[in-house]
């Protein structure tokens, strides 16, 4: 009698344990690259919305050594970054229609290709392909003033407009949004 007793108080206390570890696993703050979100809104009531993983550089050469120059980039970490915007838009000067994306980038030393992909749902590096391009879009290059340990990626913002910034190590990459 003790014995079925005991195995059968051992198995609660795993899956109690195993429920633990699932709730722990599921708070993505607690991630070493945790979530994070850039808002734009624009005065004519337009808003752009990214939603990334925002990893840390951790003493460790980023741009040329651990994303490497001249290949597409998941542009931070675990999920795919999305990209949404309530009403049609023009990054760069090329038309984004209303609607959720993912964006990729092709970093370069001077400059880099900001990629909004018309597939969304990937998980980390999955690149779809560019048969799944929405559009291909030249960045500006500059060196930041500091080092930015945790990639970021945020908007400056103005009345009628916003200009995307990506950042980390000693770089930055931006873009005009209108």
């Amino acid at each position: 009698m003790r014995k079925p007793i005991i195995v059968g108080s051992a198995v609660i206390a795993t899956l109690a344990l195993a429920g633990v570890a699932l709730l722990a696993r599921q708070d993505k703050s607690s991630r070493p690259s945790p979530p994070s979100k850039a808002e734009c809104k624009m005065s004519d009531g337009k808003n752009v919305t990214i939603d990334y993983s925002s990893p840390r550089a951790k003493g460790r050469k980023i741009f040329g050594g651990l994303v490497p120059y001249g290949e597409i980039w998941r542009a931070g970490a675990n999920e795919a970054t999305s990209f949404a915007t309530s009403s049609d838009i023009t990054v760069g000067g090329k038309t984004v229609p209303a609607g959720k994306y993912t964006i990729f980038a092709v970093p370069a030393e001077n400059k880099w290709t900001l990629v909004i992909s018309k597939k969304t749902g990937e998980w980390g590096t999955a690149y779809p392909g560019p048969d799944n391009d929405l559009a291909r879009i030249d960045m500006k290059v500059s060196k930041t003033s500091a080092l930015v340990e945790n990639f970021t990626i945020a908007f400056d913002q103005g009345a009628s407009a916003c200009t995307l910034r990506i950042e980390w190590e000693n770089t930055r990459a931006s873009v005009d949004i209108k």
